[in-house]
C-alpha cells in the first residue's frame, strides 16, 4: 500500500513538472514578444516637413460641347460634329487617343410649370458631351486651349498642372523630412542628457498640390475666342511636401 502511494505521487510530481516545462517553453516567447511589442517608457516623439521643388510636367483639361434645343436628335448631330471636329484638333497636337476620355455625356430635359393644368411639360433639352484631356508637352497647352473654343467648344473648366509620377518627388521630400527628424531628435536628446535609441514608430502626411489655371467659358452667352486669341498658360513650380513623425526610444 505504501509503495502504491509512493509511486503514485512520483507519477503526479513528474506529470506537474511537465507541465510546467510546457507552459514556460510556451509562455515564455509568448511573453518575449509581446514585451517587445510595447513602447518603451522612455520615448521621443519628433516630427518635421520636408519639401522640394519642382515643375509640373503633365497638365488635365476638361472641357464640354453644350447644346439647347427641342429635338435631342437634332442635339446629339450638332454635339457630335462639333466634338469630332475637336477630336480631331487633338489629334493634329499629337495628343495620343489613350490620352483623351469622354468623362460625360448627360442629356437632360428643360420644364416649364403650367398653372392652369398644375403640371410640368418639357419644353427642351440639353445636352453636355465632356472630354478630359491629358497634355504631356505643356508648350502645347494654350494651342490647345486657344483652339477648342473656334469649333465649337462652350465651356472649358480649367487646367489642373501635375506630374506624372509624383512618388519620385514625394520620395525626396520624405527623405528631407526624415534627416531633420533625426537631427531634431538627437539635439533635444543630446541637452536632455540621454541619446537616441530604436525607432519605434514613424508615420508621414504627403501634400502635393494641384493648381488650376481657371479658364471658364459658360454655354454661348460667352463669345469664343478666335484662334488668334491663345492664352498666356504658365505652368510654373510646385512645392510637395511631406510631414514625418518619428518615435525614438530613449537610452
Amino acid at each position: 500500500m505504501n509503495e502504491s502511494k509512493f509511486w503514485f505521487w512520483v507519477l503526479l510530481d513528474a506529470s506537474l513538472a511537465a507541465l510546467i516545462i510546457a507552459v514556460l517553453g510556451i509562455g515564455l516567447p509568448v511573453a518575449a514578444e509581446y514585451g517587445a511589442s510595447i513602447s518603451p517608457a522612455r520615448t521621443i516623439v519628433v516630427t518635421a516637413e520636408g519639401k522640394t521643388t519642382a515643375t509640373p510636367d503633365l497638365a488635365e483639361i476638361t472641357f464640354s460641347v453644350v447644346s439647347t434645343g427641342q429635338d435631342p436628335s437634332t442635339l446629339q448631330t450638332s454635339n457630335v460634329s462639333k466634338m469630332n471636329a475637336a477630336l480631331q484638333f487633338l489629334e493634329s497636337q499629337n495628343i495620343a487617343t489613350s490620352d483623351i476620355a469622354t468623362t460625360g455625356y448627360d442629356l437632360e430635359p428643360a420644364y416649364n410649370y403650367d398653372n392652369a393644368s398644375q403640371r410640368n411639360y418639357i419644353t427642351g433639352y440639353t445636352l453636355t458631351q465632356t472630354v478630359t484631356v491629358k497634355i504631356h508637352d505643356l508648350s502645347n497647352v494654350a494651342t490647345v486651349l486657344g483652339g477648342l473654343a473656334p469649333l465649337g467648344v462652350n465651356q472649358i473648366g480649367g487646367v489642373n498642372f501635375t506630374f506624372n509620377d509624383q512618388d519620385t518627388f514625394v520620395a525626396l521630400a520624405r527623405a528631407d523630412a526624415m534627416n531633420k527628424v533625426e537631427t531634431k531628435a538627437r539635439a533635444m536628446a543630446a541637452q536632455a542628457g540621454t541619446s537616441l535609441g530604436e525607432v519605434v514608430n514613424i508615420s508621414e502626411s504627403s501634400y502635393v498640390p494641384v493648381p488650376v489655371v481657371r479658364y471658364a467659358m459658360a454655354g454661348s452667352a460667352v463669345m469664343a475666342p478666335t484662334a488668334a486669341s491663345t492664352p498666356n498658360i504658365q505652368a510654373g513650380t510646385q512645392d510637395i511636401t511631406d510631414d514625418v513623425t518619428i518615435t525614438y526610444a530613449l537610452r
